[in-house]
């Protein structure tokens, strides 16, 4: 039986050079740093620095959650990466009731900048490299974290990192999206351009397929919505005025990294290669960096097992081994227990120390990209990338990824694939070792990581002071300059900055731009 990859493409036995018929090492690979730049963006990768190492961790309150950070840098983690919880995803404070039962759980709790001073005390924010998981929202966040900066002297054009600000693949697979897609495509652009000015060395999003990968989506369905994604945000910036090779290089990637390594490795390589492209054929971009598809990988959470949980540790080796020979520029290797709760103390270190494995005792780090001209991986790039680039072209024709979430396409194509692969495991056709072959009658006990359910309430209490302590007659009338400039045509970056300042929540500049934008309801669609 012909074994079949993730995107349902035959998998050969052999591969041959007749494989790589027609294949011009030229013009399909350049050399490393070179467009299209399908060996990697930079001419000596990990030859000289290896990828930046995060570790994707928050929980509880702000305190709890930097004592994990300061636990993880002393471990070598070379980058932070900030989860929030839920109502701080969805633009509520932790006294809402919405956010009921759900304060700390996911991801820290982050109410205003009272918080984020708290989530950040004694780190260096001019030396560390900070992602922050956030959509709707992130505008707001990003200006907490300038704002926390300033308070020590630190200037916001020394500031590196990344928000995901990736609002599109919350209509597609997520769900933490707050207004509709147009009010939401303008805080995008309107973040690019503030940054542009303000924060120049952040990168102002990170477009992801990897929530979409977690819903079901194969790897062509992975690369193609978020480069359809991803074009819909470059027409929304040029529109709203801004130059493509201004904010281009500041655009970044966000992609998940399975445990079949030699697609997963043709995937990373397919996406650099269509999105370099695309910017040069259809955007115009003349700015080499403009071209570069520079992505974040996360190993695959959905892939992990509460069964035997320690066989984790191999699935997530694996993963990491492909996002590393697929080239990445940094990285997030998941916790053994991550299936069961919140990772422990523990398994983030073990993690995190997988990845300094692979960079400090393989030879992966010797020589740029390793893989180049095998007759499998080339073959299965050119598939790849040829498949990716009809379904953007399907995209395009309903008229844009906007206009493709409103007639639920990619949503619909998603669900269709994670069917498929529940189908093939309930069946047996898809082995999940530990689960529905090779399991075991008692697992070995475990004491996960809890979040303590007093600490909703210690939010509020947090909330209720600050609110007591702070000029109210001042954020009301920051709130309206916010809502004005919601209402209008100008950057409202610089009215919620002022809002934040003055120390209103995060909830209530949300609920101000709710008020004139509205919040987003999906259509029904059959």
């Amino acid at each position: 039986m012909v074994a079949v990859s993730e995107s349902g493409e035959a998998i050969e036995p052999v591969y041959e050079p007749k494989a790589l018929a027609g294949f011009d090492y030229a013009s399909d690979l350049g050399g490393p740093g070179e467009y299209p730049f399908t060996r990697g963006v930079y001419p000596t990768m990990y030859v000289s620095r290896p990828w930046t190492m995060r570790q994707y961790a928050g929980f509880s309150t702000a305190a709890d959650s930097n004592r994990r950070y300061k636990q993880l840098i002393a471990a070598g983690t070379t980058g932070l990466s900030v989860a929030f919880d839920l109502p701080t995803q969805m633009g509520y404070d932790s006294d809402a009731p919405q956010a009921r039962g759900e304060v700390g759980k996911v991801g820290v709790a982050i109410d205003s900048i009272d918080d984020m001073r708290a989530l950040f005390e004694g780190i260096p924010l001019d030396e560390v490299s900070t992602s922050m998981t956030i959509n709707a929202p992130a505008a707001i966040l990003l200006l907490l974290y300038e704002l926390v900066a300033a308070d020590r002297g630190i200037s916001a054009r020394k500031l590196s990192g990344t928000i995901q600000n990736d609002i599109l693949k919350e209509y597609i697979a997520r769900g933490t999206y707050i207004y509709p897609p147009a009010p939401s495509l303008r805080l995008v652009a309107d973040t690019f351009a503030y940054c542009g000015t303000n924060i120049p060395r952040w990168n102002t999003i990170s477009i992801s397929g990897y929530h979409m990968a977690e819903a079901g989506a194969t790897p062509v369905q992975e690369i193609a919505f978020t480069l359809a994604n991803a074009k819909e945000y470059v027409r929304t910036a040029i529109a709203a005025g801004l130059a493509v090779d201004d904010f281009a290089p500041r655009l970044s990637f966000f992609f998940v990294a399975r445990s079949t390594l030699l697609e997963e490795v043709a995937k990373f390589r397919a996406a650099r290669w269509l999105w370099a492209h695309i910017m040069r054929d259809e955007f115009g971009a003349a700015d080499p960096r403009s071209l570069m598809l520079r992505f974040h990988t996360q190993t695959a959470g959905v892939q992990l097992t509460a069964q035997q949980p320690e066989v984790n540790l191999a699935r997530v080796t694996i993963q990491a081994l492909a996002a590393v020979l697929g080239g990445t520029q940094s990285l997030h290797t998941n916790a053994f227990d991550e299936a069961i709760a919140l990772p422990s103390e523990h398994a983030a270190r073990l993690a995190l120390r997988t990845q300094q494995v692979i960079a400090n005792e393989t030879d992966l780090t010797s020589t740029v990209d390793p893989l180049a001209g095998s007759y499998a991986i080339e073959s299965m790039t050119a598939v790849i990338r040829e498949s990716a680039a009809e379904l953007i072209a399907k995209v395009e024709g309903m008229g844009g990824a906007v206009a493709a979430i409103e007639q639920g396409f990619q949503k619909a194509e998603i669900e269709k694939s994670a069917y498929l692969v529940a189908r093939q495991i309930d069946a047996g056709e898809r082995v999940v070792v530990g689960v529905n072959k090779y399991s075991v009658a008692e697992e070995p006990g475990y004491a996960p990581l809890r979040v303590d359910p007093a600490i909703e309430a210690e939010q509020g209490e947090r909330l209720a002071k600050l609110r007591a302590s702070r000029d109210n007659a001042g954020v009301i009338r920051a709130l309206d300059a916010v809502r004005a400039s919601a209402a209008g045509q100008g950057n409202v970056l610089y009215p919620l900055r002022d809002a934040l300042l003055a120390r209103a929540t995060v909830g209530e500049v949300c609920d101000a731009l709710r008020s004139e934008w509205g919040v987003y309801h999906p259509a029904e669609v059959y």
